[in-house]
């Protein structure tokens, strides 16, 4: 039985493109990278599919800022301690 192939995000971006661009059919597409067709088909349904989320976002990366991450984790330290501080009045 034939191992199953994983492939990375950045080559199914380019099939998908590559089909999108529609200079060549999807059995050259398959042909060149190895793939089967309904493959390609799926990579290209779910880029069209994703692209409005891309514009939606404004081109940003999702996610967390850096700062946001630190205001975060000065928040928990902050938490913690004024925790250690209650705990320690409970126990008295």
């Amino acid at each position: 039985m034939a191992k199953r192939r994983k492939f990375t995000d950045r080559f199914k971006a380019r099939v998908a493109l590559e089909s999108l661009r529609g200079d060549k059919t999807i059995q050259e597409i398959t042909a060149k990278h190895q793939v089967h067709p309904n493959q390609v088909s799926t990579w290209k349904r779910q880029a069209v599919e994703g692209m409005a989320d891309v514009f939606a976002r404004g081109g940003k990366p999702e996610g967390p800022t850096e700062a946001d991450v630190k205001e975060l984790h000065a928040k928990i330290g902050r938490l913690a301690v004024e925790n250690d501080f209650l705990s320690e009045g409970l126990k008295r």
